[in-house]
C-alpha cells in the first residue's frame, strides 16, 4: 500500500483522513481548498506523518469561474490567462512543495462529432470544442506549447507535471503524437482515471479503454481508480469503490482488466482512490484496499467477462 493515496477535495476533511488515510500510504492528492487554513492543515500532516502531498489543479477554490484552465484554447486571451493563472497558483503552493501537480487534458477537451456526448459532465460550455472546430495541426501545436512549459516549470520548482486524460479523441488514440511528446518530455507524466476511461468506451463506439491503458499506462505517474455502473438506460453509483462483487456483467467497470494490464506495463504507478468512501462500510473499504493490493501485487488472468464492455 505504499503507493496507495487518497483525495481530499474542498477541504481538509478530518473524518475522511482518519477512515480512509491508513499508515504506509504514500499521500494525499489535494483540490480546490476553499481555506488557507486547510492548507496548512493538510500541510502540517504531511510533516508529521510523512506522507506526500500531490496538487490535482487547482489547489484553491475560488480563483477562476472556470474549473480547468483552458491552455489549449483558440482565443489568444484566453489561453494567456489559463497560462497567468496556472504560474500564480504554482507560486502560491511551491511552500507546499507537492510531489506532483496534476492538469486535465486536453482543455478545452476535443470532442469527436460522430459520438453523442450528452451523458459527459462539463461545469462550463466553453471547457470543450467540436473536433471540427480544432484542427488536429493545431492540437498537436498547443499540446507543444504545453509540455515545454510544464516541463521548464516542474524542474524550476520541483514538482512532476501530471497530465490527466480528459475525454479523448482520434487525434489521441489513433496517433502516436502524444506518446513522442512523452519521450521527448520525459519529466511529464500523465494520470488515467478508470471512470472516465471506462464511461468514454460505453457512449463512444470508436474508443477502447483497454487499449489506451495498453499504451499509456507505462508512462502514467498515476491512476484515479473509481468504478461506476452504466446499463443502456443509467449511469449510476459514479465515484464507486471498486469492489469484486461488482461485475462488469452486470454493468461496471472492469476495474480487475484494468489493473491486470496497468500492473503489467507499470507495478510502481501511484493508484489515488478517487472514490466516495461514504458510500461504502467501513468493512468494504478495507476489501477495496486488499483487493486492489492483491490486483497490483500478484499475476492475473484476464477474467472470462474482458470483453464483456
Amino acid at each position: 500500500m505504499k503507493n496507495f493515496m487518497i483525495g481530499q477535495y474542498g477541504k481538509f476533511d478530518p473524518a475522511k483522513y482518519v477512515r480512509d488515510f491508513k499508515e504506509g500510504f504514500y499521500g494525499i492528492e489535494a483540490c480546490l481548498f476553499d481555506s488557507d487554513e486547510d492548507i496548512l492543515i493538510l500541510q502540517r500532516e504531511s510533516r508529521a506523518r510523512g506522507f506526500s502531498i500531490g496538487v490535482h489543479f487547482p489547489l484553491r477554490a475560488g480563483q477562476s469561474v472556470l474549473r480547468d484552465a483552458l491552455f489549449m484554447d483558440a482565443d489568444d486571451q484566453t489561453r494567456a490567462e489559463a497560462y497567468e493563472w496556472m504560474e500564480r497558483e504554482l507560486a502560491f503552493m511551491a511552500s507546499l512543495q507537492p510531489t506532483y501537480v496534476l492538469f486535465h487534458y486536453p482543455k478545452p477537451v476535443i470532442l469527436d462529432d460522430r459520438v453523442d456526448w450528452r451523458t459527459w459532465r462539463f461545469y462550463d460550455s466553453r471547457e470543450y470544442v467540436w473536433e471540427h472546430v480544432l484542427t488536429e495541426a493545431e492540437f498537436q501545436y498547443r499540446s507543444e506549447q504545453l509540455f515545454a512549459w510544464l516541463a521548464e516549470k516542474g524542474k524550476e520548482l520541483r514538482f512532476t507535471p501530471v497530465l490527466e486524460l480528459d475525454a479523448l479523441n482520434r487525434y489521441v488514440y489513433e496517433s502516436v503524437f502524444l506518446e513522442r511528446l512523452l519521450l521527448k518530455y520525459p519529466t511529464i507524466k500523465l494520470c488515467l482515471d478508470t471512470g472516465r476511461l471506462f464511461l468514454q468506451e460505453k457512449i463512444d463506439p470508436f474508443f477502447d479503454a483497454r487499449h489506451v491503458i495498453q499504451t499509456y499506462a507505462k508512462y502514467a505517474w498515476s491512476i484515479h481508480l473509481k468504478s461506476m455502473k452504466v446499463t443502456p438506460d443509467t449511469v449510476e453509483f459514479v465515484h464507486f469503490p471498486a469492489l469484486p462483487e461488482c461485475k462488469p456483467e452486470e454493468g461496471w467497470a472492469p476495474i480487475e482488466d484494468y489493473l491486470t494490464i496497468i500492473r503489467k506495463e507499470n507495478s510502481h504507478v501511484k493508484i489515488m482512490f478517487e472514490h466516495r468512501s461514504d458510500q461504502v462500510t467501513d468493512e468494504q473499504l478495507e476489501r477495496c484496499y486488499r483487493w486492489v493490493k492483491q490486483l497490483l501485487s500478484e499475476p492475473q488472468e484476464p477474467t472470462s467477462s474482458s470483453n464483456s464492455t
